[in-house]
């Protein structure tokens, strides 16, 4: 049975986003071609343009996806959930192209002739919606407001993985992030729920 049209168009789409997105991690928005991205999609230049019409509107669209690349984790709640967001997305940098990819292009967005802070607003407000949960659960000093919080943490979440990817290609941002948490945390929350949370990577061993 033929596959039907809108379906395949989705499917063509969404190979094209990605292919995009492993070229932009690996070359950069400068370094990236359209025929490099097709070549790497399998796609012709009739579908490719179909799609998107330039290599703005692919950059565009990889840099807007930050949060669809990600399959967020389920467990926890409140401050902890926070954290371990923290720390998967640290992971996922350190494995992930696509996300690498479209925070590269955040960050090399003048090379396009863009200022758009979306994608950052987004992770602000994941945080924030994250610490109303834990203001409602008793974690947060009471001084402390959410939405602040949550920019300051979006900027130095970004300036570590920025400074890390310098420094060890991204090996060493865990252990960033734990040195983030040391001094974040004094100033969010009381001693004794200090005292309950995770502060580390998720165990990613498999099981036996």
């Amino acid at each position: 049975m033929a596959e039907p049209k809108q379906e395949r168009a989705t499917r063509t789409r969404a190979l094209i986003l990605r292919a995009a997105a492993e070229v932009f991690d690996e070359s950069g928005y400068s370094g990236a071609s359209i025929s490099k991205i097709m070549n790497r999609a399998g796609v012709t230049q009739g579908g490719m343009y179909f799609h998107f019409k330039s290599k703005k509107r692919l950059a565009l669209a990889v840099m807007s996806s930050q949060q669809t690349f990600i399959d967020f984790p389920s467990e926890g709640a409140g401050l902890q959930r926070v954290i371990d967001l923290t720390f998967h997305l640290a992971h996922e940098l350190q494995t992930n192209p696509l996300i690498r990819a479209s925070i590269r292009l955040a960050v090399e967005q003048g090379e396009f002739g863009v200022r758009d802070d979306t994608a950052y607003q987004d992770w602000v407000a994941l945080v924030e919606t994250y610490l109303l949960e834990a203001r409602q659960r008793g974690e947060l000093l009471p001084e402390v407001d959410e939405h602040d919080f949550a920019v300051v943490l979006v900027s130095a979440f970004t300036g570590s993985q920025l400074f890390s990817s310098v420094a060890s290609a991204r090996a060493d941002l865990p252990s960033r992030i734990v040195l983030l948490w040391r001094y974040l945390l004094p100033g969010l929350t009381p001693p004794r729920t200090r005292a309950s949370l995770r502060v580390e990577p998720a165990d990613r061993t498999p099981a036996t």
